[in-house]
């Protein structure tokens, strides 16, 4: 049957818009759509409105929860980006117009071809903290650091087209993207009229998933993947199975989002989500709030799924009217919704699902994940047990009553104490009832006269000024001030690593008794390393909890049964005491309203004097300064294109289960020993001013040597050494990984690493790949892979391998010393095919071992045949 696809009119409020109808094509392929998955509905409208052949719109008009998946183009309404991963990106689209203008083609053809918002908000460090000057000392220290990033991107928002800047202090941005940025349906003007369509998006931080809260399809991408969609070019992607998550009943008494999202999160992941959506849905829905939706879409990395989707309902336009947005624009979202089959009502069937899991909320118990992972929830009650038992498990003749001595003080250091306590992270800072559920603790708190321990470095980091206005308003800040968490800044802060020093003594003493000491936090990502190289354990919980723990100074607690502390009289204070009730919470919460947002977005992209007084150079390419150790001309467009076989390579690193992109390429602080910080050196940077890596992307001479430089980052080749070290087989020393790669490179012997289950979770960090392409290595075999991370690698031109089911680098008797051959890499390569490892092991024995090509679509072996899709949309562009 052929369909013929044009556009329909839809009238909302007199106004005339155009869409494309979705009840209209499954009259024309004889299609039920109402047994579809929201989100499946939503690709399809894609397909039809960019006239993809029909055979991809019928097999998702006739999606089934078994059929086979098969690939389509999808093309995202817009881009969004944070500073951390824009700025490689803006980076790598400057250096392409270089490389256009080299051809002797205009380099203004380097330019988005749709709407691109990068927010700055991970650069901000937690320096200051405790005082009223601590936002004013962050945010001077933070411009000083940051002003070469700041001018470039400045100087991005002017050459190019379609990209716009919001400048450092204004949020975090998902929260933004949330509060104002994102439309549910999108508008946009062509030849005189006003086409509809679903907003949808890509972003370059993984938890751009938060935007499914608000019914908004979006998800997290690799940097280079993001690029190519800003470019024009579709995102190839496989049908996507779609897992759905039944919720019903209600939250109990004194029970958070965060809490619910812990048990989700865990829930998920043993589920095994990765690669699939999941789509909430049943009466639960009907009471949970658009805030507490967003906590848990926002959470999808850390359950492994694609993305966490609300469908559109009354909740969804409640929040559009709370948070500013026009008459007009809620009651088009409205309309549309309700036209094309979107809108979610309790009262109608289900859709079909892949499969279902069921969750009835009053089962949810206060949590917090840790010590390691965000999906290892744990009772609060359990929360001491858990601790002694991880702590044990890794050092198991550790003293677990050791203490340490603070020079000058009047306390001691202990396994399990909190030295940091952290409101912070998009997450939570969101969800004005949980932020709101933390001032009124600190209240009660404040009020009876408990203090925090003087061992804890608090922060409170909101993701947008919003928040400020709603604590200042019911009067909680002051509260909040008085226990040490005054607002240190409007950005990601400890929940990215930028967590700042310890006071000096405190870090001595940690480190005298190398101690096992603790961060709690608001945030979603905990991984070691992460948040602070002196804490081996840190803990995800909601603000409450966050403050709770601040009063207590230690993990090693059960809040449930022990004191926080004492009142002003002596007697014992307990977190029941002090916890507000849902009644309290709620009367708080409904002082947040539509005018806060407006008078905080109302010139968003403004900046203040001193991002306005810039100075930017005026070009449509970048002035490039040889002297830069923020910026610099990266070399991916003038590496050789190698994608023959692999021949005899060799190992540069063997790596077991869940190995993070944090593992991979760190966002935190750059060591003193390491070859970064030999760079930086020997260019004139001082230990003070190395910044953080993260900051420092735009730089690829930086970022290849922080590759695999993380100090918790365990190599199999040297069991006995911990970090970013590995044996170097050309004279068998043990070296950083990075030293070791460069002495490979220049005898030209090829590398692949070795690794276990879930190789790249985490951040969707374009760099985990591009410091991996540097470094010299060709591919990369796995047990399993991380959705963006697999992307990211072939997206740069490093073949993503995984071993076949019942074989791993255990199981084969890989020690790191072995040669590897790989051959078929080349014109007779196919999408999913499988290839042969051919070993060749230290003792002379050989071995073989079947592998599975990763490149999933015909489009990605495209884009890795090409070495990588930056070079491949660069190759079209200089065609064209």
């Amino acid at each position: 049957m052929s369909l013929q696809v044009a556009p329909h009119t839809l009238t909302v409020s007199g106004q005339d818009y155009q869409y494309y109808s979705l009840p209209h094509a499954a009259s024309s392929l004889s299609a039920n759509l109402d047994r579809l998955p929201k989100t499946i509905k939503i690709l399809l409208e894609n397909l039809l409105r960019f006239s993809e052949p029909q055979a991809d719109i019928m097999a998702l008009a006739e999606w089934k929860p078994q059929s086979e998946r098969m690939e389509i183009a999808w093309r995202p309404t817009r881009v969004l980006m944070q500073d951390f991963t824009g700025v490689p990106a803006i980076v790598d689209l400057a250096a392409m117009r270089d490389a256009v203008a080299s051809h002797g083609a205009d380099p203004s053809v380097v330019n988005p071809q749709i709407p691109v918002d990068l927010v700055i908000d991970h650069s901000v460090t937690v320096e200051r903290f405790g005082d009223d000057q601590a936002f004013a000392d962050n945010v001077a220290i933070e411009m000083e650091r940051n002003r070469e990033r700041y001018r470039f991107l400045h100087w991005g928002q002017q050459a190019f087209e379609n990209f716009r800047v919001v400048p450092p202090g204004t949020g975090i941005c998902h929260q933004v993207n949330l509060e104002y940025l994102a439309s549910v349906v999108h508008n946009q003007q062509a030849d005189g009229s006003t086409m509809l369509s679903p907003d949808t998006l890509v972003g370059t931080d993984s938890h751009t998933t938060m935007i499914n809260g608000l019914a908004v399809l979006g998800w997290g991408v690799g940097g280079i993947e993001a690029e190519a969609a800003m470019l024009g070019q579709p995102i190839s992607m496989l049908i996507p199975d779609v897992i759905g998550f039944h919720l019903h009943g209600s939250l109990g008494e004194g029970i958070t989002a965060t809490d619910l999202v812990l048990t989700v999160t865990q829930m998920l992941r043993q589920k095994g989500v990765v690669g699939k959506f999941v789509e909430f849905f049943g009466e639960g829905l009907d009471v949970l709030p658009l805030a507490d939706r967003a906590t848990i879409a926002n959470m999808a990395p850390e359950y492994g799924a694609t993305c966490g989707f609300f469908p559109v309902d009354q909740l969804t336009l409640n929040y559009l009217k709370l948070s500013g947005r026009s008459e007009q624009q809620v009651a088009v979202v409205e309309a549309y919704c309700k036209a094309q089959g979107l809108w979610r009502d309790s009262s109608v069937a289900d859709p079909e699902f892949t499969d279902v899991l069921d969750l009835d909320l009053a089962t949810v118990q206060s949590s917090l994940a840790g010590p390691k992972r965000p999906q290892d929830r744990v009772a609060m009650v359990d929360v001491g047990r858990v601790f002694g038992e991880v702590m044990v498990a890794d050092q198991p003749d550790v003293d677990q009553d050791a203490r340490a001595d603070v020079a000058g003080a009047e306390y001691s250091l202990t396994h399990g104490d909190v030295v940091i306590a952290a409101i912070t992270s998009c997450t939570n800072t969101s969800n004005p009832a949980v932020m709101l559920c933390a001032g009124l603790l600190a209240k009660k708190a404040n009020e009876l006269g408990l203090k925090t321990k003087p061992w804890v470095k608090t922060s409170l980091a909101p993701g947008s000024k919003v928040v400020s206005d709603y604590l200042n308003k019911s009067g909680v800040q002051t509260h909040l001030d008085a226990l040490g968490f005054n607002l240190v800044g409007y950005g990601c802060t400890t929940c990215i690593g930028n967590s700042g020093p310890l006071p000096e003594l405190i870090g001595a003493a940690i480190e005298q008794g190398d101690l096992n000491v603790c961060s709690v936090l608001s945030g979603n990502r905990n991984f070691e390393g992460r948040i602070h190289p002196l804490t081996k354990s840190n803990w995800l919980a909601s603000p409450p909890l966050v403050v709770a723990y601040a009063l207590a100074g230690t993990m090693r607690i059960d809040l449930s049964r022990e004191p926080l502390g004492e009142d002003v009289s002596g007697n014992p204070v307990y977190l029941k005491d002090i916890w507000p009730s849902t009644t309290e919470v709620a009367a708080a919460v409904s002082l947040v309203s539509g005018d806060m947002f407006q008078t905080q977005y109302a010139d968003v992209f403004s900046g203040d004097e001193q991002w306005q007084n810039m100075d930017v150079a005026d070009s449509q390419l970048y002035p490039w300064d040889e002297d830069s150790t923020y910026i610099r001309l990266p070399t991916f467009f003038t590496l050789p294109n190698n994608q023959d076989d692999i021949e005899s390579a060799s190992i540069l690193a063997k790596l077991g289960n869940s190995i993070t992109t944090d593992h991979i390429s760190p966002a935190g602080a750059i060591a003193a020993n390491s070859p970064a910080a030999d760079y930086l050196r020997s260019h004139g940077v001082e230990p003070e001013d190395f910044n953080s890596y993260g900051s420092r992307r735009g730089n690829h001479e930086v970022m290849m040597r922080g590759t695999f430089a993380n100090i918790r980052i365990r190599n199999e080749m040297v069991p006995d050494v911990v970090g970013g070290y590995t044996r170097d087989l050309l004279d068998d020393e043990i070296k950083p990984i990075f030293t070791a790669a460069m002495d490979y490179q220049q005898k030209g012997i090829p590398l692949v690493v070795v690794a276990g289950k879930e190789y790249g979770t985490g951040s969707s960090r374009d760099w985990a790949a591009k410091g991996t392409l540097l470094q010299g290595v060709r591919a990369v075999i796995a047990e399993s892979f991380e959705r963006i991370h697999r992307s990211n690698l072939l997206g740069m031109g490093v073949l993503p391998l995984q071993f076949a089911a019942g074989q791993n680098r255990e199981s084969l008797g890989l020690t790191g010393k072995e040669k590897i051959t790989i051959r078929g890499l080349g014109e007779q390569l196919s999408a999913k095919c499988s290839l042969t490892m051919e070993i060749v092991y230290d003792d002379g024995r050989q071995g073989q071992a079947e592998l599975l090509c990763r490149l999933d679509t015909e489009e990605e072996l495209k884009a890795y045949r090409s070495g990588g899709i930056l070079r491949y949309v660069l190759n079209q562009l200089v065609a064209e």
